[in-house]
């Protein structure tokens, strides 16, 4: 009996993706006639022990250096025997019908060639490149400068991605995702396997060129659909995807579309104009904050010279464009050298060390270049005026809350889970015991309603899958977390496409191990033991930390409020829950307390926590409803992540509820 359908997969360092990948793939075969191929392009990540491990009947192809894409998959072509051959991406979940789907159509359609379905982003939104026109010199043209963006619905414009046809119907396309290509053996056979030319993009298109240019015809079918993460592979490499991509691009127009050397040369220059913005965009996304800062550098330079004389422009005309040049990149190099674009990104206290480092560097140049010694002055008030203004920008994003104050958010991230199996049980005291992560398990949806009210380790069963979107939003749930071996693909899939709330992340647990696989990263639920632990609370420049800031905010407050508030109380009126705190201020003067801390009626014996506090985040998490062992996790959670930021963000937040509550925590 010959062997229906041969897939392969080209793996290069995606072993938790692949790994599911095959998990969905198994499920998908079944009843069908089918061999496996796994090619591993030298993977450092254990994909090849594990394929070994976990998959003993899958065809191992394991290189010992990266052949790149075309290569790899060509290994695997000239072994396969299938009837029909899937090119399927490893970081891809496939439903249990999606073979059958595909198979069936191309049995129905002797005219066909090759086959895609409908590919989604993790999000649920349609992977534009799932159906495509090939790049002839207008359609690139109109895709480079924008046009097939804004006018999607345009057939004149929009050809690139062919979004002005229905996602949900079957259409004749030039080529479809290189994530997912089903084709016939004999046409295989007819125009050979992919243009090892291309290392990696562009083998795809060129491979559907050759199938159309030799009669056969291409389908979109969206009868069934695959998840597609994209990019995990290039992600875990040391290659250039933006250069990598615009070369695979003039490959195929050098040996396709040679006849029109103009046409050639005008489509090459565009690639190469594409390929540049794409590059600064990338700087700019990357380092849009060193460019704000480098903005306000300038912006002090000048104000400092208009300060000290009147007027900008005003040094010698020899000085420029030396002195609009040298501070600026002294300044930025400083914040680069202490970690503000990097590991300190956003830091606040390390901005304001790095402009006062940068400031002794350029006062000490003064010095040695007594040509360009000015005025000391422009240089101090360069100072003052960026310790103020780059600090400045991050604090008022941070309240506004683009970005997080901390890498971590003290506001609790709301947790669904799909499946009510025997490992539900097991993935909820994970999530429950993590003190990495501010998790709240708002409950659980199972297939039906027959078990709505149960609890599972004290979480609820609340819905079921066909009312999940409700479910979504009436909870205002962040993360949905499927159980791979409980929840079938298609409802995955079927949740994934009818949700498409962009602020929703959708995860996938991987029964069997700790790992959780999301949009665009691996997560694991092991978190360090509770004792193994060296919780920042406890290092001294934090503790040192803390007690400076206690102190700073502690004395006005005393000198201020806390006399209003103790006559209030000596005259007898009522004392309301604020007031009660600012009574206590004393004892955060003495140390006893802390501003930011534990509640004040937590047990003595939890000091390795730190110290009490007048907030924290358990007090301005709705204190009285949360459960002991939430408590417990919260405690730890800040006593693992604590830091000024942090403690800054807490106050913040507290000041909120105060005004919210009028007067009570």
């Amino acid at each position: 009996m010959g062997v229906d359908l041969s897939i392969i997969i080209v793996n290069y360092n995606v072993k938790e993706f692949l790994e599911n990948a095959l998990i969905s793939i198994k499920k998908a075969i079944e009843g069908i006639n089918a061999e496996i191929f796994v090619v591993d392009n030298a993977s450092e990540d254990g994909s090849v022990e594990m394929i070994k491990q976990k998959f003993p009947d899958v065809n191992l192809i394991a290189n010992s250096e990266n052949l790149g894409f075309a290569k790899a998959n060509n290994q695997a072509l000239k072994l396969a025997k299938g009837k029909y051959i899937l090119l399927i991406n490893p970081d891809t979940i496939v439903q249990e019908d999606t073979f059958r789907v595909l198979l069936s159509f191309l049995e129905s359609h002797p005219e066909c060639g090759m086959v895609g379905c409908k590919v989604l982003n993790p999000d649920g939104t349609l992977q534009l490149a799932c159906r495509r026109s090939f790049p002839t010199p207008w359609v690139a043209f109109t895709k480079m400068i924008g046009l097939s963006s804004l006018f999607p619905k345009s057939k004149i414009f929009a050809k690139y991605n062919l979004t002005y046809l229905d996602p949900d119907e079957v259409a004749e396309v030039d080529a479809v995702s290189g994530s997912f290509m089903m084709i016939r053996r004999e046409v295989y056979e007819k125009v050979g396997g992919l243009d090892e030319d291309f290392f990696m993009y562009g083998e795809d298109i060129d491979w559907c060129y050759r199938i159309k240019k030799a009669g056969w015809k291409i389908y979109y079918v969206p009868f069934t659909q695959i998840i597609h993460f994209k990019g995990e592979s290039t992600k875990r490499s040391n290659i250039d995807e933006i250069r990598v991509f615009y070369e695979a691009m003039k490959i195929f127009v050098r040996k396709h579309y040679k006849e029109f050397a103009l046409l050639g040369v005008i489509l090459r220059v565009g690639i190469f104009l594409r390929g540049l913005v794409a590059l600064l965009g990338k700087f700019i996304k990357n380092y849009w904050d060193m460019l704000v800062d480098l903005v306000i550098v300038l912006f002090s330079f000048l104000a400092g010279e208009f300060i000290r004389f009147g007027q900008i422009f005003a040094l010698p005309k020899y000085a420029y464009p030396e002195v609009l040049i040298v501070p600026p990149l002294i300044t930025i190099f400083s914040l680069y050298a202490f970690g503000v674009y990097t590991n300190r990104k956003f830091s606040i206290g390390y901005s304001v060390i790095a402009v006062w480092f940068s400031a002794l560097v350029l006062s000490s140049l003064t010095f040695f270049l007594k040509e360009y010694a000015f005025s000391r002055m422009i240089v101090l008030m360069m100072t003052l005026l960026n310790t103020f203004l780059i600090p400045l920008w991050r604090l008022l994003l941070r309240i506004l809350g683009k970005i997080p104050f901390v890498n971590i958010s003290i506001v609790a991230k709301r947790v669904l889970i799909v499946g009510t199996g025997a490992n539900v049980s097991s993935l909820i005291k994970k999530l429950k015991n993590r003190t990495s992560e501010n998790i709240k398990v708002v409950g659980v949806v199972d297939y039906d309603l027959r078990r709505v009210g149960e609890k599972i380790d004290g979480v609820e069963i609340i819905g079921s899958i066909s009312s999940i979107e409700k479910i979504i939003r009436e909870r205002k749930i962040n993360d949905v977390i499927f159980l791979s071996d409980e929840v079938p693909y298609s409802q995955i899939l079927s949740v994934i496409s009818r949700v498409r709330d962009r602020s929703v992340n959708f995860k996938l647990a991987l029964v069997g191990s700790d790992l959780i696989l999301s949009k665009a990263s691996i997560d694991t639920l092991d978190d360090i033991p509770v004792l193994d632990i060296d919780y920042n609370v406890n290092k001294f420049l934090n503790r040192f930390a803390k007690r400076v800031f206690d102190i700073i905010f502690t004395i006005p407050l005393l000198i201020f409020v806390y006399p209003l508030v103790y006559l209030k109380k000596f005259s007898r009126k009522k004392v309301g829950n604020f007031d009660e705190k600012i009574l206590l201020l004393p004892k955060v003067l003495s140390g006893k307390l802390s501003l930011v801390g534990r509640p004040l009626d937590s047990p003595d014996e939890k000091n390795y926590l730190g110290k009490k506090g007048l907030t924290g985040i358990v007090q301005i998490s709705d204190h009285e409803n949360l459960s002991e062992e939430e408590i417990e996790r919260l405690n730890i959670f800040y006593a693992r992540n604590q830091s000024l930021a942090l403690d800054i963000e807490i106050l913040i937040r507290t000041l909120i509820n105060l005004i919210k509550n009028k007067g009570h925590f």
